[in-house]
């Protein structure tokens, strides 16, 4: 057997023991962006991948979602598996249909594929644009992905730093696909919420059919997890862009974990106080029930009716 290759140097591992959230999920609640990686003895990383992380199986990412009380799950392809997507797909059919995916794929990725990946739960791919995660992006390769899964109802999952947008916006615009982003765009927290740079992302989304993740704070945050003073809660300079993009597009939102947190250097998050951070980004018990089971439902699970809003129905397992 093939000794497991070592964590890249400082890599900071997930969380073990995340506290007990204050806030309590509705039933139904979605996290719409989480991975699983490996684990190396079952799914090997991929040789050109960036980075090495620990492993975190399925059945972490359950027990997490358990303790959360998550009921759903979207299951993104991590780029250290490359395009090879067995640990993702594991994981999903795993759930009994309590999980969706998203796959990455290649241009020359076969029919049989793409048909194997649907019926195992994926729902759609993703295009990385960050130079530090992939060696590259070419635009007619990845249009050529999108005209290949149009005819599965797939949509496109984009993940790109705030200042590439405006280069990048009329091709994300034209794909054939509905449009997801990761992370709001990453937008730099220390300018201002109603400037420009955030002001045209928005825009962005309004003009196309685009989904917003208001993922992330501890991987936008400048001021970090500790709460600044007079400030009861960590965060704080990421709260204002996702209550906007939460406000101005109640319908086009989602929420996720991001778990097991790749690539952070500065801390690891407690995924308690991720759920704590809910509240204040979407203030309103109607804008949570959209942020986090009727929007995601609509999307990933579309034939079924979500839990309504105040329902005190038991939440589903993800098993």
């Amino acid at each position: 057997m093939t000794a497991p290759a070592p964590k890249t140097p400082g890599w900071l591992d997930w969380c073990p023991e995340p506290s007990e959230p204050v806030f309590v999920l509705p039933p139904g609640t979605v996290d719409t962006h989480c991975h699983v990686f490996g684990p190396q003895a079952a799914f090997p990383f991929a040789p050109e991948r960036k980075y090495t992380p620990c492993d975190a199986s399925k059945d972490q990412l359950l027990a997490l979602h358990d303790h959360l009380g998550v009921s759903r799950a979207v299951i993104v392809q991590a780029t250290c598996h490359g395009a090879d997507n067995r640990a993702m797909t594991d994981a999903v059919l795993a759930s009994g249909g309590r999980a969706r995916g998203i796959a990455t794929v290649r241009p020359d990725v076969t029919d049989a594929e793409l048909r194997r990946l649907d019926a195992a739960g994926v729902r759609g791919v993703r295009f990385n644009f960050l130079k530090r995660l992939v060696d590259s992006a070419p635009r007619e390769d990845l249009t050529a992905v999108a005209e290949r899964i149009t005819p599965l109802g797939w949509h496109i999952v984009l993940y790109f730093e705030a200042a590439d947008l405006p280069e990048l916006a009329d091709f994300f615009a034209a794909l054939p696909t509905p449009l997801v982003v990761d992370h709001m765009g990453r937008p730099d927290v220390t300018r201002p919420v109603t400037g420009p740079e955030f002001s045209g992302f928005l825009r962005f989304v309004e003009r196309a059919d685009v989904w917003v993740k208001v993922t992330c704070p501890e991987r936008l945050t400048v001021t970090g997890p500790a709460a600044r003073k007079g400030e009861r809660h960590p965060y704080a300079d990421v709260v204002p862009f996702a209550r906007r993009a939460v406000e101005e597009f109640p319908d086009r939102v989602l929420w996720g974990t991001d778990w097991p947190h790749p690539n952070l250097t500065g801390h690891m998050p407690d995924d308690g106080l991720l759920v704590d951070h809910i509240p204040r980004i979407a203030v309103t018990p109607e804008l949570r029930h959209k942020l986090l089971v009727a929007n995601p439902t609509r999307l990933y699970w579309p034939d079924e009716r979500p839990p309504e809003s105040g329902s005190r129905a038991t939440s589903p397992r993800l098993d």
